[in-house]
C-alpha cells in the first residue's frame, strides 16, 4: 500500500486537531508569560485571554470526542507492534482527559480565587466554588500539574508521530498532516 492510498483522518478531525493544538500552545505560552508580570492591566488581560482559551479548548474537546466516536481513527499500520498500539491509545485517551480536566481545574482555581471567568468578555460562567482561599491554594498546583502533563503528553505524541514518519517510514503522520502525502520514502513498509 502506498502512502497516497493510506486512510486519513477526516478534514473535520484534522481541523479540530490543529485548532486545539494552536489554542493549547497559546494558553501554555500565556500561562508561562503572565505569572511573572507585575500586577497591571496587561497581566489581567493576559489572564483573561488564558481563561478564554481554556474555555474554548474545553468546548472544542467535546465535539472532538463526538466526532471521534462517529468517525473512528484510521487503522494503525499492520506492522505496528501491539505495545505501540496500546501506548498510542493510552496517550490519545490521556490527551482527551487532559483537554477536559485542565480547563476545569483552571475554572475551579479562578472561582476559588474570587475571579469569575467571563468567556470572550461576554458570557460569565457560573462560579462552581465561590471564593475559598484554601481551595484556591489546593487548585493552583493541580492546574499547573495538569498543564505540565498536557504539555508533556503532547510532546510525547508529537515525538511518536515524527518517529513513525522518519524512523518507521509509515503513514501515521501523513494521516493527520494535510500537506504530507506520505513518508520520506514514498512507500509504506506495510
Amino acid at each position: 500500500m502506498t502512502h497516497q492510498q493510506a486512510p486519513r483522518y477526516t478534514a473535520v478531525a484534522i481541523g479540530l486537531h490543529w485548532l486545539v493544538f494552536a489554542l493549547v500552545l497559546a494558553a501554555w505560552a500565556l500561562g508561562l508569560t503572565m505569572v511573572d508580570l507585575p500586577l497591571a492591566r496587561q497581566k489581567l488581560e493576559l489572564y483573561s485571554w488564558h481563561r478564554w482559551i481554556g474555555v474554548t479548548v474545553f468546548l472544542l474537546a467535546l465535539p472532538r470526542l463526538a466526532w471521534r466516536a462517529l468517525h473512528p481513527a484510521p487503522p494503525p499500520p499492520a506492522a505496528m507492534p501491539a505495545w505501540e498500539r496500546r501506548a498510542a491509545a493510552a496517550a490519545h485517551a490521556l490527551l482527551y482527559v487532559l483537554m477536559l480536566a485542565t480547563p476545569v481545574s483552571g475554572w475551579l482555581f479562578s472561582s476559588a480565587s474570587g475571579v469569575t471567568v467571563v468567556c470572550l468578555g461576554l458570557l460569565p460562567l457560573p462560579d462552581p466554588a465561590g471564593r475559598n482561599e484554601a481551595l484556591a491554594e489546593f487548585a493552583k498546583p493541580i492546574h499547573v500539574l495538569l498543564n505540565a502533563a498536557l504539555f508533556l503528553t503532547a510532546c510525547l505524541h508529537a515525538a511518536a508521530a515524527l518517529k513513525h514518519h522518519f524512523v518507521d517510514r509509515d503513514a501515521v503522520l501523513a494521516r493527520m498532516v494535510p500537506f504530507i502525502k506520505g513518508a520520506p520514502s514514498g512507500i509504506a513498509k506495510e
